[in-house]
């Protein structure tokens, strides 16, 4: 089948596409006149030049395909109006092109658990929840979510909310946890154990094309066609990066350090983001997420309606990363 995938350049959408060039898919891929293509180039993907907020592209690109996968969005910006243009504003542009195509594709959107809000009271987030996001990036991936619903009667759609997604390529977390591996400490912020679901970027993939072929469709309201893809049992900060340390062959030391030094760290972060004009992906938005005390949520729905059984649990999981980013001398 043809599978249109947005973000493609980025962490998921690049795992994404070469996972569907191995199965054989017909890759196309809606990219910026200004990303970088050579390895969608060398996986055969047709390129469409353009982004989500230009509908001629977007309809050019969704034409002939028989499933989309939304991947793009944004995880760090200057201001926060830029998540809500990027990630719901974005999304209805992908969700209303579908819904204007001759032949409408399969749409899933991958959002986040971001989206759904931090889990309560030791459970784990599950798909009926009512969302309650923290974030202005929680907030605008919701935004996300309800432009897909409102397009639930013209197109077939299901909505995929990842939790921390972590593997080779990672560009976020994986670079963090090598860092304090080279330097021999593990910072925990807080005196109470926070704890957190996570995902391997292979089996977030496989989820996302299970979701793609078998997923229910979601509606205007209730939690059908909405799916959490974790990759088995939660852990906490410590258990996940001291597993990054072990797989580098580094140990390392646990520094606890006051709450209120991630508050301070933050509103450093957001200064010299806006001093500079780039980006960051820790700011005071993000402390708000931070300071929760459990991100966690259940595949159970997954597992159950689409066989999805993810392979890397935690320490296979950081050692697969830790490999490919010592074959590229950055670990």
């Amino acid at each position: 089948m043809r599978v249109l995938v947005t973000g493609a350049t980025g962490f998921i959408g690049t795992a994404l596409a070469a996972r569907l060039a191995a199965r054989g898919d017909r890759l196309r891929a809606l990219v910026r006149p200004t990303s970088r293509t050579e390895a969608l180039e060398r996986l055969g993907a047709e390129l469409t030049l353009g982004d989500v907020a230009d509908p001629a592209a977007l309809a050019a690109a969704v034409d002939g395909c028989q499933v989309v996968v939304h991947v793009a969005g944004a995880v760090k910006v200057l201001r926060a109006s830029e998540f809500y243009q990027a990630n719901g504003e974005g999304t209805r542009c992908v969700a209303e092109a579908c819904a204007g195509a001759a032949h409408p594709p399969r749409l899933v959107y991958v959002s986040s658990l971001a989206a759904a809000g931090p889990s309560r009271n030791g459970r784990p987030r599950r798909e009926d929840d009512a969302p309650a996001p923290v974030s202005h990036y929680g907030e605008s991936k919701l935004a996300g979510e309800r432009a897909v619903r409102a397009v639930a009667e013209r197109v077939e759609a299901s909505i995929v909310r990842p939790p921390i997604v972590y593997g080779p390529r990672d560009r976020e977390l994986m670079p963090q946890l090598l860092r304090m591996a080279r330097l021999g400490f593990v910072l925990c912020v807080g005196s109470v154990e926070k704890r957190y679901s996570l995902v391997h970027v292979a089996d977030l993939c496989e989820g996302i094309l299970a979701v793609a072929e078998h997923g229910q469709r979601v509606s205007r309201e209730g939690a059908e066609g909405i799916y959490f893809l974790d990759g088995g049992p939660d852990h906490s900060w410590e258990e996940i990066a001291l597993a990054a340390c072990t797989a580098a062959g580094r140990r390392a030391r646990v520094v606890r350090v006051p709450e209120l030094a991630s508050v301070a760290v933050a509103a450093v972060s957001s200064l010299a983001a806006a001093v500079t004009g780039k980006a960051r992906v820790l700011s005071l938005d993000k402390l708000k997420e931070i300071r929760e005390s459990a991100w966690t949520c259940t595949s159970e729905r997954a597992r159950r309606e689409l066989g999805y059984a993810p392979r890397f649990p935690l320490r296979e999981g950081m050692a697969d990363a830790v490999t490919w980013f010592r074959a590229q001398g950055l670990a």
